[in-house]
Order: structure tokens, then sequence, then C-alpha cells
């Protein structure tokens, strides 16, 4: 892997591997849902809509035509702190690939008639996200966790601050956000480095050196207990218990990826056995952790029948809280970390995955983390770093909630 500069000074990481005659390049940009004013909420989700729908040179049809007469996948997506375009491409065909992405991302139109188009195409996208219950309830676990903080701003934004949004809404953003300080070229893969730097430069060399505001962010106080019963006409009830997690940075952020897993992250964690295997309660059941840079989140989750909502609480609670009295032992610890290193290097045979990965940290953290790094401190992980998270997370008076039914729920009553 190198880091490299272009002449505005934006980043480039490369990383070249011969393995595979492909190539996987994506263009980060620090814009993101914690960036945005509550009233153009979304702004970020809809310019990345808005950069397929055409340039000067290329109107949408043509930016797709070109795209896959070369064989290139394209995709684009946004987070609560960045959003990413990106390429897949045969590595004789890289060249050619990038000129169409940094022709979207430079050259876009951003014309009137299409931007009113695309908000319905949002509004449909909004109703498709509330008509599934995992989305929805990820979006309003979130908005109780980190309520009072920009993380809670939801990324797809609320019809009325999309419909809010104005052409020089889109220009002033574009022209604060997408700039040389503010963005990353993550690139992995086959490919000619002479040929593509070249071609990184003629597409993003011209974009200004000026950099966008600094963030601000106030993570959430951990304090507040949002418990939130949304009745809509679905079969099953959806569970979502959360809480602050750690951030990026935090010295406990692979110890609390290994509780989750511990606790739900496979055919044989805790919950799993408990809440599927034995008591027969649900399909689905797992536990996450999400690491933002400055704060987040811990979640469990599971779909259960209505009637049976409040027996899958008390077991949940029962099996966190049973980690936390009882600990664990040595051997259990060893096999969330295999499966961990497994799922890592899993994903690095992707160089998709590896663009990913290097073009996140490189924007967020100002840094690309070894494979050596990371292992290494997955190794150090402790069983008491386990059980000191464990006896934190076990404490449910500091847990949001909220449930997703065919009726109403009392989450107070079933958690306490």
């Amino acid at each position: 892997m190198k880091i490299e500069k272009l002449s505005n000074g934006l980043t480039v990481v490369l990383e070249n591997l011969a393995h595979a005659p492909s190539a996987s390049v994506g263009a980060w940009v620090r814009a993101g849902a914690v960036d945005e004013a509550a009233d153009v909420g979304g702004i970020s989700h809809f310019i990345e809509h808005m950069m397929f729908k055409g340039t000067a040179s290329r109107d949408y049809r043509k930016i797709s035509e070109d795209l896959e007469k070369l064989g290139t996948s394209v995709n684009a997506f946004t987070t609560k702190e960045a959003t990413c375009f990106y390429v897949k491409s045969l590595s004789a065909n890289l060249v050619d690939s990038v000129d169409v992405i940094a022709d979207m991302m430079t050259g876009s139109l951003f014309d009137a008639a299409e931007m009113e188009k695309e908000k319905d195409v949002i509004y449909e996208e909004m109703k498709m996200i509330e008509d599934v219950p995992d989305d929805f309830g990820g979006d309003l676990i979130q908005e109780a966790i980190f309520a009072g903080t920009p993380l809670a701003n939801r990324i797809i934004g609320t019809p009325a601050s999309v419909g809010n949004i104005t052409r020089d809404d889109v220009l002033a953003y574009v022209g604060g956000r997408y700039a040389a300080p503010g963005m990353v070229l993550s690139c992995s893969g086959m490919f000619d480095e002479g040929a593509l730097m070249a071609a990184l430069e003629k597409g993003f060399g011209g974009i200004g050196a000026v950099g966008p505001p600094a963030r601000v962010y106030k993570a959430a106080s951990g304090s507040a207990r949002i418990r939130n019963s949304v009745v809509k006409d679905i079969e099953q009830t959806h569970l979502f218990l959360g809480t602050k997690g750690v951030s990026f940075t935090d010295d406990d952020v692979y110890a609390l990826n290994l509780y989750a897993s511990i606790l739900g992250g496979g055919m044989s964690s805790r919950l799993f056995m408990t809440v599927r295997e034995e008591l027969g309660l649900a399909y689905s059941v797992y536990a996450s952790d999400c690491p933002y840079v400055d704060d987040g989140q811990f979640t469990i989750y599971a779909g259960v029948a209505d009637e049976k909502a409040a027996e899958a609480v008390g077991a949940i609670m029962g099996v966190v809280k049973g980690l936390a009295e009882n600990g664990m032992d040595a051997a259990e610890l060893s096999k969330v970390k295999e499966q961990y290193k497994a799922s890592f290097v899993f994903r690095r045979e992707s160089n998709a995955s590896r663009m990913f990965a290097m073009g996140r940290n490189m924007l967020l953290l100002g840094r690309v983390y070894t494979e050596e790094e990371i292992l290494s401190r997955v190794d150090a992980v402790t069983v008491d770093d386990i059980v000191r998270l464990a006896e934190r997370y076990a404490d449910f008076s500091k847990y949001s909630a909220v449930a997703i039914s065919g009726c109403e729920h009392d989450l107070d009553g079933m958690m306490g």
C-alpha cells in the first residue's frame, strides 16, 4: 500500500494486487448525515443520487451506457459520516471507468427538473424503508440512542427536509464539501499505477483545494432512554434494544466487537442458543456494535411473535446479565477471535472490500490500519476485558428500545 497526492493535495491510497485482473476505485467525500442542517436533512444522500443524473457531456442514459459497455459495476452510498462513489472494473478498462465517475462528480448539472423527479424517487425510497421493519427500526433506535446529536439524523432525511432542498442548496453543499481536503481516492486491485494516477489527476486534480468546515461533534451523553412502540400492519414484533457503544478510536473497539459476537454473532452465540434454540422464541436474534468517529452504538435485535415479546425481552436480558454475573472461559473468547479473523481474511479476498476499508479509514481516521495491526489488537483482548464490558452492558436502565409490531407493547414494563 502507498499514499500519493494529486496536484491539488487530494489524497490517493493505492494497493496494487497481482492475483486478479480487476480493480476497484472509490471516491470518498466527508459529507454525511452528521453534516446536515435540519431543514435540508438528507442532502448528502440526495446529491449522491443526483450525481448519476447527467453532466455537460453525458446524460443519465449515456452514463449508464458508457459504464456498461466497459463491463464496469458502478454504485454509490451515503452513511452518517461519508459518501462514496465507486467502480469495479476489469483492469484493462479502469482508466476509462475512472473518466466516467470523475465526470459525474465534477461535472454534474443538477438540473432543476431532474431534481424534482429524483425527489419523488427518494420519497418512494422512504416508504420502502418504513415498510421494512429491520430498516425502519434501525433508524428509530439510532434516533433514540443519539438523541440531540447529529448521529440521530436520518441519512435519507424526511419528506419535508428533502422537499426543501433547492438547486442553490445543492451547489453550495457540493462547493463546500466536495473539496480536496475533504476527499480521498482509494484504489485496490491490478492496475498500471502511472496510467491510473494520470487518470485520477485528469479527473479530480481540478477540484478545489479549500477544505470543508471542520466537524464539531458532541457525543451522546448516554443518559437518554427512549422507549418507542410503533404499531404497523405486520405479522411479527421486531425488537431493538440499544445503547451507546464506543468510537473507532476507543481502546475497547475490538473488545466490544468480540463481546457482541459472544452474545449474538453466530449460531453458537449465547442469544442464538437460548432465545432461538432452547426457547424457540425467534428465527432471527443477534447483537451488533457500530463504531463511528466520535461515538458508537450497541444493539440487540430479535424478531418474535407479538404475544412472545415480553418473554423474549426477559430472555435477552437474562442472557446479557448472565454473562456479566457468571463470566466466561478462555475457550469461548478464543472461538470468537477465530471467527473474527476468518471473517476479516475472507473480506480481504475482495479488492472492493479492501478499497472500502482503506478509503473509509483514510477519510475518517486519517490513516490506514494494517492487517497485522488489527489482528494483533484482536488477539490482545482478554477475558477480563469482555467481563468488564459485560458488566457495563448488563445495565438495562441505560438502554433505549424500539418495538415495531402489529400491537402496542409496554417496553418500560418489560425492561424495568
